[in-house]
C-alpha cells in the first residue's frame, strides 16, 4: 500500500491507474475510500517524479486565484465542472489536514515551507488509508479490452484484469523525469484524437546575432509586460545564456507558435516618454544613460541604448520629439524567438486528447466505456503557479468518484 517496487500484483482489481504522478495517486486514494480495490502502475523508480522537482523543490501545490480563465485548451468550457466540483480550497484542506506549513509566495501560488516530499507523502498516506496499492518499475506491455467489460493489462511484473483503467500519464514535458507519449498511444487505440502537442511554459531561445548583443545579460531580470496573440502576462523576466526565461517569458510562451512577434514593454506602468520629459526639467545636466539607470541595471541600459543605435547626450540636448521617440524605443521591444528551450525545460504540455471526446463530469472516455483520462495527458494546460497541480487534483478527484 506504498511507494514500492515490490513484483506481487494481484490479479485482479476495480480500478488500474497508470502513472504515480500528481493526478494519478489523488484519483487512487479517492477510489479507494468508496470502497473500490485499487492499483497504481508506474514505470519510474518512484514515485512523484515532477512534484519533488516542482517549484524549485517546494511544490507549487495550488493556486488561490484559480478559474476556468487560467487554463487553455481546444474547448475552454471542459475544465469547468471539474474544477468547480474540487477547488483550491479543497486542497488547501487536505494540506493543513496532514499539517503540511505552506505560505503564498506571489499571485497566489502556494509553496511548501520544507519540501516537495511533503505532498508526495501526503498523497501516498491517502493512498495508503485507502488501501491503494502503487507499484513501481512496472512496465505497460499492451492493453486489451475485454468483451464483456473492464481490460486485461500485460506487464512486466504480470497480468491484471481491471474493470476501470485511469490513465494519467502526463505529457512529453521533461523526458528526464521519465515522460512519454504513451498516454496518447493508448489514446489512439481506443479511438481518441490527439490534439496536437506542443512544449509550454518553456524558455525561449535566441538567434546567434541576439544572443551576442545581449552577452553581458545573463542573470539580469525584470519586470516586464509581455503580450503574444491574445496573451498578456506583467511577471518577472529573465536574460539567459540561450535566450529568454523568467515567469513572464514562460507564460507567454504557451501563446506563442513559430514565427510569431513577442513584445515586451520593459517599464510597466510607465510612461517613459513622458517620464524622461519629466526628469529634464528636474536634472537637465544628467546623461541619458545615467537616468535611465534608475530604472534598470546599467548592462541593460547599455544594451538598449545600443540596441536602438543611441548615443547618450545630457537631457537638455534633447528636444521633446527626441524624448518622445526615444521613450517610444526603449520601453517597447518586440522580437520573433528562434524557437523554445523544448521538451528538455517545458513545465507542461499543450495539447493532448481531444476533450470533445470526453466526459468533463467523470473524465470517462465516450469511446470506450471504463476508460479514464485525467491530468496532463488531456488537453488542458493551466498557467504558470499551481494551476496544473489544480487540475491534477481536480481531474482526478472527478475520475476517483466515478470509476
Amino acid at each position: 500500500m506504498s511507494d514500492s517496487s515490490s513484483s506481487f500484483l494481484p490479479g485482479t482489481v476495480d480500478v488500474l491507474v497508470i502513472g504515480a504522478g500528481a493526478a494519478g495517486l489523488m484519483c487512487a486514494s479517492v477510489a479507494g475510500k468508496r470502497g473500490r480495490s485499487v492499483l497504481v502502475l508506474d514505470h519510474a523508480n518512484k514515485v512523484g517524479k515532477k512534484i519533488l522537482m516542482s517549484g524549485g523543490g517546494r511544490c507549487n501545490f495550488t493556486n488561490l486565484y484559480t478559474s476556468p480563465d487560467n487554463f487553455y485548451g481546444v474547448n475552454p468550457h471542459f475544465c469547468k465542472s471539474a474544477l468547480a466540483r474540487y477547488t483550491q480550497w479543497d486542497f488547501i484542506a487536505l494540506v493543513e489536514k496532514h499539517g503540511i506549513p505552506y505560505h503564498e509566495k506571489t499571485l497566489g501560488q502556494l509553496f511548501c515551507d520544507n519540501s516537495s516530499r511533503d505532498v508526495v507523502d501526503l498523497l501516498l498516506s491517502e493512498c495508503r488509508e485507502a488501501r491503494a496499492q502503487v507499484r513501481t518499475r512496472c512496465e505497460i506491455q499492451r492493453i486489451e479490452p475485454l468483451q464483456v467489460k473492464g481490460f486485461e493489462v500485460h506487464t512486466s511484473l504480470g497480468r491484471v484484469v481491471c474493470e476501470s483503467l485511469v490513465i494519467a500519464t502526463g505529457g512529453l514535458s521533461i523526458p528526464t523525469m521519465g515522460a512519454t507519449g504513451f498516454g496518447y498511444e493508448i489514446a489512439r487505440q481506443f479511438g481518441h484524437n490527439i490534439i496536437p502537442t506542443r512544449a509550454a511554459l518553456v524558455p525561449f531561445t535566441l538567434n546567434k546575432r541576439a544572443l551576442a548583443r545581449q552577452q553581458e545579460l545573463p542573470g539580469t531580470s525584470l519586470a516586464v509586460n509581455a503580450s503574444c496573440a491574445l496573451g498578456h502576462f506583467h511577471e518577472q523576466m529573465l536574460f539567459t545564456h540561450k535566450g529568454l526565461s523568467g515567469p513572464a517569458v514562460l507564460q507567454i510562451s504557451s501563446h506563442w507558435k513559430e514565427g510569431m512577434p513577442v513584445t515586451f514593454d520593459l517599464a510597466p506602468g510607465l510612461n517613459l516618454s513622458g517620464w524622461l520629459t519629466e526628469q529634464r526639467g528636474k536634472k537637465q545636466e544628467s546623461f541619458l544613460h545615467t537616468v535611465l539607470a534608475e530604472l534598470w541595471s546599467k548592462k541593460l541600459v547599455q544594451f538598449l541604448l545600443q540596441r536602438n543605435a543611441l548615443q547618450s547626450k545630457p537631457l537638455k540636448q534633447y528636444g521633446d520629439g527626441e524624448l518622445r521617440d526615444l521613450g517610444e524605443k526603449l520601453q517597447t521591444w518586440t522580437l520573433i524567438p528562434e524557437g523554445t528551450e523544448g521538451y528538455r525545460t517545458a513545465e507542461v504540455t499543450l495539447g493532448g486528447v481531444n476533450t470533445d471526446e470526453v466526459s468533463s463530469r467523470s473524465m470517462e472516455s465516450m469511446k470506450q466505456p471504463g476508460l479514464y483520462f485525467i491530468g496532463e495527458v488531456l488537453d488542458v494546460t493551466g498557467w504558470l503557479g499551481g494551476f496544473n497541480f489544480q487540475w491534477a487534483w481536480a481531474s482526478a478527484h472527478a475520475a476517483g468518484g466515478e470509476v
